[in-house]
């Protein structure tokens, strides 16, 4: 069976590239042919056999939109020699087998946090535009794709309400690499981090409310005295250090900046807090999982159904900065208990490694 995989990138340094990555490798490791349609792909799997049929996209246009649109009819137009596709969300006007949604831009732009329904100017106004064109676009991909799906109950739900049916969708989380991301003993201080001092972590993309490091840093202010926060993701020409300060919690707020060394970071740390205000199904979440970490987070947050009690704290309202001080408090409340938390999050990690999702979509490409 020679697979066929359209998206914009394959590799490691997005979420939606990694996860095409890893089935890209297990479908050559069973002997599976795989060609990528795609703008660029990292070297380690065409090195493995894949075949790269590269799409740049044209430098002169001034949009991701426009780019995107490009990119679907020139991937649908160069589809050929496969006997079965798995495309990712609006990547192509070819019809697809498997249609796997890493975000659904229906539910983003009806939520209350969506940038437009904050602030009106021509930023959030493009926000806007953007999402409800690929709410459009994704609409019809779905219709042109045989299954379709969804990295997490949280988007399941997401799709059945945008008109998708049941019994079309299967649910397949996303994975973790548990060997790069494992529990071990780490020099805080070469990591710029204060030894003897819990550490709780927060990552993500700095530049955008939707990851919530507001009501962290809120929290922080009103959580436990002892406990220090480290922020990794760029913080530059951002607010958030300014925030900190007026808070009167910036000695007790380390941020980090734009960080490659996150298994570093995740051993360093106590534990991770995430409550994303919208998040599909964050590869963090896991890899926090599966280093060992309890995890503080919320139901909008995609992949929180793994979360139960014996491994962190999942909360009802991304916005009840209140509650989310004392689950910082609850955490660090029992230090046996978060031990035990630790060994709980390291165990429920292991089911989800990337040779155990990847087999998932490739027997569904079977079918």
């Amino acid at each position: 069976m020679r697979i066929g995989i359209v998206t914009r990138r394959v590799g490691p340094n997005d979420g939606q590239g990694r996860v095409n990555m890893e089935i890209a490798r297990e479908a050559l490791r069973q002997g599976f042919g795989v060609r990528l349609f795609c703008e660029d792909a990292d070297a380690s799997v065409i090195d493995a056999g894949a075949e790269l049929i590269r799409m740049p996209p044209p430098a002169f246009l001034p949009s991701r939109l426009l780019r995107d649109q490009v990119f679907a009819i020139r991937s649908a137009r160069a589809m050929s020699g496969c006997d079965a596709l798995l495309a990712n969300g609006f990547a192509t006007w070819a019809p697809a087998d498997v249609n796997a949604v890493h975000f659904v831009h229906r539910a983003w732009a009806a939520s209350p946090h969506h940038p437009w329904r904050l602030q009106r100017d021509a930023r959030t106004l493009y926000a806007r535009i953007y999402a409800g064109v690929n709410a459009r676009l994704e609409r019809g991909a779905f219709r042109r794709s045989r299954r379709i799906v969804a990295v997490s109950q949280k988007l399941r739900a997401e799709l059945e309400e945008g008109g998708v049916p049941a019994d079309r969708i299967t649910t397949i989380l996303n994975g973790v690499d548990t060997t790069e991301f494992a529990p071990g003993e780490v020099n805080r201080t070469q990591l710029g981090l204060p030894e003897h001092v819990p550490i709780a972590l927060f990552a993500g993309d700095l530049r955008t409310r939707r990851k919530n490091l507001d009501g962290v840093l809120r929290a922080l202010a009103d959580g436990p005295a002892d406990l220090h926060l480290a922020v990794a993701g760029r913080h530059e020409n951002t607010g958030w250090p300014a925030m900190a300060a007026s808070l009167g919690i910036a000695h007790r707020v380390t941020f980090l900046g734009f960080r490659t060394d996150m298994p570093a970071l995740m051993r360093a740390a106590d534990l991770f807090v995430f409550p994303s205000r919208y998040e599909a199904c964050s590869l963090v979440l896991l890899e926090a999982l599966a280093s060992g970490l309890p995890v503080i987070t919320v139901a909008s947050a995609g992949g929180a159904e793994i979360v139960t009690p014996d491994i962190g704290i999942v909360l009802p309202d991304s916005e009840d900065v209140g509650a989310l001080a004392e689950a910082l408090r609850a955490m660090l409340a029992d230090a046996a208990r978060l031990r035990d938390m630790r060994v709980a999050a390291r165990r429920v990690a292991l089911e989800h490694g990337w040779a155990n999702m990847a087999q998932q979509y490739l027997a569904l490409l079977a079918q």
